[in-house]
């Protein structure tokens, strides 16, 4: 059992533990969660499986330390779909402004669905760095660059996207972009969106060319390779649509469903002549095994750049579909993954356990 008891406010004994995934006590939610060593399950304490017996559990206060410890999570309660998950309630409200981006939902509209106002604003804050106001107004300014790109009038596209006046869509776009609507042929977007997966919530850019990032919202180096990308790019990041993110979404569902072992959605990942020789022979790992970045940097015939094919890897925006958590270190240890080590070693489960299957 990984938690300590002596710091534990909540007195979680195992027998208090067990009690609660007997009774699936719901206020037990997020405090621990019952590893099975029978079935190498973890489950969260509601979960409506049948309950083995007291001697075949351990528990972990966090599932992380489950999956450390070599358990799967459970098919049945999902213990990892809460991870920095999107609110059912906000996916309402951002499907919404995908089927009609000129929409403006106002507080008055928000309060009229019982949503308070505050609870949006601190959610989009934490997760996006703006608030929902700000969003929306953004995701209207994605499309009315692509509708002026693609031909369409200045004074048409303001009004087609929601402004109530041509010299406020004027403002708004020059304070994003810099330069005015009619200079907006040449400005690049980069999209961006995020995608629920069992690992948690994913970020995903795209520009015309194909997925340009894919990482963890959690990451720690993610505002950092915000700033590069933008730069690399000479772009503007924007929440919109794009036409990868459909086929992204699709094969990313197939692969954590374990029925798709190679992605073919369209890449654009910009770099050095190094780096993009390191990134397209990390895409020739096979599904299913590793190689050593002794073993990649012989594959690249630079055997003595293992520590620069290292850096190179640790450069990689593109997280699982250029598979960088299939390298690991000389001895099988697992290093450098920027998603965590924890969720490294699950892709590697994961794939492995399918291996047999496909």
């Amino acid at each position: 059992m990984s938690i300590n008891l002596l710091n534990n406010p909540l007195h979680l004994t195992k027998e208090v533990m067990y009690q609660a995934i007997l009774d699936k006590d719901t206020s037990f939610e997020g405090s621990f969660f019952t590893a099975v060593k029978t079935t190498g399950i973890f489950c969260r304490p509601t979960c409506t499986a049948r309950k083995p017996k007291i001697e075949n559990v351990e528990f972990y206060r966090t599932t992380k330390e489950a999956i450390l410890h070599g358990y799967r999570p459970c098919k049945v309660c999902h213990p990892l779909e809460q991870m920095n998950e999107t609110p059912p309630y906000i996916k309402v409200l951002l499907d919404e402004l995908t089927q009609n981006p000129s929409l403006r939902i106002t507080d008055w509209d928000l309060v009229q669905r019982d949503i308070k106002p505050h609870t949006i604003r601190r959610w989009f804050l934490k997760n996006h760095g703006i608030t929902f106001h700000a969003y929306q107004r953004l995701f209207r300014l994605n499309i009315a660059v692509k509708k002026i790109q693609n031909g369409e009038s200045v004074t048409t596209t303001a009004y087609d996207s929601g402004y109530e006046s041509l010299s406020g869509f004027t403002d708004t776009f020059k304070s994003v972009f810099g330069v005015s609507p009619r200079q907006g042929k040449v400005q690049t977007v980069i999209d961006i969106t995020r995608i629920e997966t069992p690992l948690g919530t994913m970020f995903a850019c795209a520009v015309e060319q194909g997925i340009c990032l894919l990482e963890f919202t959690d990451r720690k180096m993610l505002e950092t390779e915000f700033k590069t990308l933008t730069k690399l790019l000479n772009a503007t990041i924007i929440q919109g649509p794009n036409k990868h993110f459909d086929i992204l979404k699709q094969q990313l569902d197939e692969y954590f469903s374990g029925h798709r072992k190679v992605f073919s959605v369209s890449l654009y990942s910009p770099g050095t002549d190094f780096q993009q020789a390191v990134w397209q022979e990390l895409q020739t790992i096979p599904y299913g095994t590793t190689r050593s970045y002794k073993e990649q940097a012989i594959s690249l015939k630079k055997p003595e750049s293992v520590r620069a094919v290292a850096n190179a890897n640790g450069m990689n925006r593109i997280s699982i579909l250029i598979p960088c958590h299939r390298v690991v270190g000389s001895d099988g240890t697992l290093t450098g993954f920027g998603g965590g080590i924890w969720r490294k070693q699950w892709l590697l489960n994961l794939e492995k356990e399918n291996t047999r299957t496909l």
